[in-house]
């Protein structure tokens, strides 16, 4: 199998590329991404071992005559993770996420039907459900309701994925994942931005009262979702992916600081983020009814196994946590 993977210097876009290499000895990648603020080459440095199984070309997928370039070197399937992703960024500033995650996603369904991609798989994600109250889970059937511009931005994309099936019978997929965790996770994102400020006994910023619920699942298992939906997945389906472990963020980070003998004292209760869903769960029973998927990695140990990559880690995201990052980090967190 030949992939063309994009956002692949990401967090979940890279380990996705590991996976995949690691698995079939015959499949041949080709990543694209802009390498914006969270794209990181680094993130790569573990394919090296694979050779010329896997090539990185630098650019951006609203880059039409680009895209058309790249894609027209034939693909089995294209896999797009390449999205502008953290919801307090859209808030501030929505253009880029528009731009990436609607227009981009548009140039790639066209030139994938242009030069007959097999199929084409959009990663999505539970927010564009929207929030839901104390009981139940999301379904594929659940109406879209996005809150934020972030997740109106994805619903967009998987509305115009949709369209080209409907349209031009193209072969596509939409996953929908909960929020994951594990290596490599830029550190703006709840569990790596805990852990890393705990290991540099800075507060810990916790919206609200903490008691934001979120159903949480291990990159890894995530990835092999992916892998199966694009190879046994049917065609015009949405699929949903989570590992029924739904925690409030500050249970979390209360953990986070046991696990390191640090002070709950650290932990600072901040504003709430306008729009803020309450709750999220995702109910995976068409995932494990028609493929076989059961999520394998348990909360704890992942999450224990994700504290000890932080540690053993820390120069790469002491580099990331300058610059950029700081600017970013004090405009949002500073007065609130």
């Amino acid at each position: 199998m030949k992939l063309l993977v994009t956002g692949a210097a990401g967090f979940i876009g890279s380990n996705f590329v590991l996976t995949m290499l690691e698995s079939y000895p015959d499949t041949r990648i080709v990543t694209l991404d802009l390498l914006t603020y969270a794209g990181n080459l680094e993130n790569l440095q573990d394919t090296g071992p694979y050779g010329d199984r896997h090539r990185f070309i630098r650019g951006d997928i609203a880059d039409r005559d680009l895209v058309r370039s790249v894609v027209s070197e034939g693909f089995d399937a294209v896999v797009n993770f390449a999205a502008e992703s953290h919801v307090d960024r859209s808030i501030l500033d929505a253009s880029a996420f528009v731009r990436t995650n609607v227009l981009g996603t548009q140039v790639l369904l066209d030139a994938c039907r242009e030069f007959g991609v097999g199929r084409f798989a959009q990663i999505s994600t539970d927010e564009v459900y929207g929030s839901l109250g104390a009981v139940g889970a999301f379904t594929e059937d659940d109406p879209l309701a996005p809150n934020s511009p972030y997740s109106a931005s994805k619903a967009a994309a998987d509305m115009l994925v949709r369209s080209y099936h409907r349209t031009y019978g193209m072969d596509v997929v939409i996953t929908r994942c909960s929020n994951n965790y594990g290596p490599y996770q830029f550190p703006e994102k709840l569990i790596p931005l805990m852990i890393t400020n705990a290991l540099s006994d800075k507060e810990l910023p916790v919206y609200g009262d903490g008691m934001h619920v979120r159903d949480w699942i291990h990159v890894r298992d995530h990835c092999r979702a992916i892998d199966l939906i694009i190879g046994k997945g049917s065609a015009g389906e949405i699929y949903n992916i989570g590992a029924n472990t739904e925690l409030p963020n500050v249970r979390i980070v209360e953990h986070i600081l046991a696990r390191l003998n640090k002070p709950e004292s650290l932990i600072r209760f901040v504003k709430d983020r306008p729009g803020h869903d309450r709750r999220y769960a995702m109910d995976s029973s068409k995932l494990n009814r028609e493929l076989g998927w059961e999520p394998q990695v348990a909360f704890e140990q992942g999450l224990d196994e994700t504290i000890c990559w932080y540690i053993e880690h820390e120069q790469w995201w002491q580099r990331i946590k300058s610059g950029e990052y700081m600017n970013f980090y004090d405009t949002w967190y500073g007065d609130r």
